[in-house]
């Protein structure tokens, strides 16, 4: 099974007016809140420092921005930029998830991870100003977390990722963090043969938590998969198809920033339609859906 095109993509681009995202836009958070969607986004100018934007919008597809970041860097723990945000809705209040990139280690070389990275959670209650709660894990590089929307026998939980999987945390007060559980790897041959990470908060159903996450080879090529987790105890993963859902096509997906990539941060439901907001090679931001019973139905039989 593949997911839709949305045919107005990409749905965002740079902004060359404003310095600090006029380069690249991409890895969006997007949330459905009050009747309208409200997209937080990583932007880059030219220093190559990453802020996080705001657009809101009233179908999903046309945005209208601010023109200033909701959240920058501020001290030497990510002053080389903040990054990929994922926002949950939780008890009433909004959490966004996102990497802080730090001063500590060199810049990577091509295709090298970044070091000096750490897994941070903000609290917020209007989507624009952001209170710093503190960080996942400290003192390894970490990233690709996102919040589940309800607690799971009484704790939060998050996805994280200690290179190369994907791995679970539990906390009673979405401040102190424990009980790490890895529970996917890359699969060596496939597509996500490399590594594996996240994408956004997963969907609940009735079979359990649907997850779509990223993944890439030894080619470098990122695309998005799915799988199925354990409503009660989502360290189970009950199905992962071998297939993606989500591969790099589009001349906007293959070239760009960092080529051949189809990065989701983002699949809220909306009417039964899942909308995967994803950023396209680093440079843009795309959007593709897929019916919510259609795409649990392919994962529960190919899975």
């Amino acid at each position: 099974m593949r997911l839709t095109r949305h045919p107005a993509n990409p749905i965002l681009k740079p902004n060359p007016f404003n310095a600090w995202e006029a380069l690249n836009v991409f890895n969006p958070s997007v949330i459905v809140h009050n009747g309208l969607f409200h997209m937080h986004y990583r932007a880059q100018g030219v220093d190559y420092v990453s802020h996080i934007g705001y657009a809101v919008s009233r179908d999903g597809v046309h945005w209208n921005r601010l023109q200033q970041p909701v959240l920058s860097p501020s001290s030497d723990r990510d002053a080389r930029g903040v990054e990929d945000p994922r926002v949950t809705e939780l008890e009433g209040r909004f959490y966004m998830a996102y990497t802080a990139y730090g001063r500590k280690g060199p810049y990577p070389e091509t295709g090298t991870p970044p070091t000096g990275i750490t897994p941070m959670i903000a609290v917020s209650d209007n989507l624009l100003t952001w209170e710093t709660l503190g960080p996942v894990v400290e003192n390894e590089d970490n990233k690709d977390h996102a919040l589940f929307p309800a607690k799971v026998g009484e704790r939060y939980v998050t996805f994280h990722r200690r290179p190369p999987s994907i791995w679970l945390a539990f906390s009673d007060d979405l401040r102190r963090w424990g009980d790490h559980r890895e529970i996917i790897k890359p699969r060596p041959g496939l597509w996500d043969g490399k590594r594996v990470g996240a994408g956004g908060p997963p969907i609940l159903t009735e079979a359990g938590w649907l997850v779509l996450y990223h993944g890439y080879d030894e080619r470098h090529v990122y695309c998005m998969g799915a799988m199925l987790l354990d409503l009660n105890d989502p360290s189970r993963v009950l199905k992962r198809p071998t297939e993606p859902i989500l591969v790099p096509e589009e001349t906007w997906e293959i070239r760009g920033d960092v080529p051949n990539v189809v990065f989701g941060c983002a699949n809220p439901v909306i009417a039964g339609e899942v909308y995967l907001y994803y950023g396209g090679a680093d440079r843009v931001i795309g959007l593709a859906t897929a019916p919510l019973a259609e795409l649990l139905t392919w994962v529960l039989a190919a899975g």
